[in-house]
């Protein structure tokens, strides 16, 4: 397996192929609220903050507890993190929700959906703001959970390369990228998801990635 920080070019064009597959190339549309999606990945929190400042939605939700990878770097939670980081870069504070507990993209949407509701808040539609290969299992997971409302998906503008290079793990990219596919199709047979198309090349590029070792984050 790779163990530098750049893609190997003898898997490149299937990590490619994984990279292409999790981007929904949503053109992003203005919605009643972006929601943040926690992770290790802070660029969340930057291009939720950028749509915001771009009068994309009025309300920012972010959404996050910790896991094993990120308790280290957001000790106090990563959607508490978000919050600081969005405001730091000029969201007034009064217009991000904190949802503390989610541990799954799950519970992400269902939490985030009671706290609004408690609020007072009905929405029609959002923006959800995830890591670039996360995009396509979000989609699919709010719409199991919140079918009603209208969804788009964004991620901070990177290319893979520069992506691998922000996160300086390559191995960990792939294998993120590997698990993610896998969720794909398992979790719209657990029914935590609605079904996504699978192309013939990406399932091919998620087999011959498995073959290569990259299993890790698979179920």
């Amino acid at each position: 397996m790779a163990t530098s920080a750049s893609v190997p070019d003898v898997l490149r064009a299937d990590v490619e192929t994984l990279w292409d597959y999790h981007d929904m190339h949503h053109t992003v549309r203005p919605a009643g609220v972006g929601i943040g999606l926690g992770s290790h990945d802070l660029g969340v929190a930057t291009h939720a903050a950028d749509l915001y400042l771009r009068g994309l939605f009025p309300l920012i939700v972010f959404t996050g507890a910790n896991a094993p990878t990120t308790v280290s770097r957001f000790p106090r939670g990563e959607a508490v993190h978000y919050k600081e980081h969005a405001v730091e870069r000029g969201v007034p504070d009064g217009v991000v929700l904190v949802e503390p507990r989610a541990t799954n993209t799950g519970e992400n949407f269902t939490y985030t959906r009671d706290l609004l509701a408690q609020h007072g808040i009905t929405i029609t539609s959002a923006v959800l703001i995830s890591r670039p290969y996360q995009q396509r299992r979000a989609y699919a997971t709010c719409k199991k959970i919140w079918p009603e409302i209208e969804v788009t998906c964004a991620s901070l503008p990177l290319s893979l390369d520069d992506y691998v290079e922000n996160i300086g793990d390559v191995d960990r990219v792939i294998n993120m990228l590997v698990g993610d596919t896998q969720r794909i199709t398992e979790y719209a047979k657990k029914g935590f998801a609605v079904e996504q198309p699978y192309p013939d090349e990406a399932r091919a590029a998620f087999e011959r990635l498995v073959d290569a070792g990259y299993t890790s984050r698979l179920i």
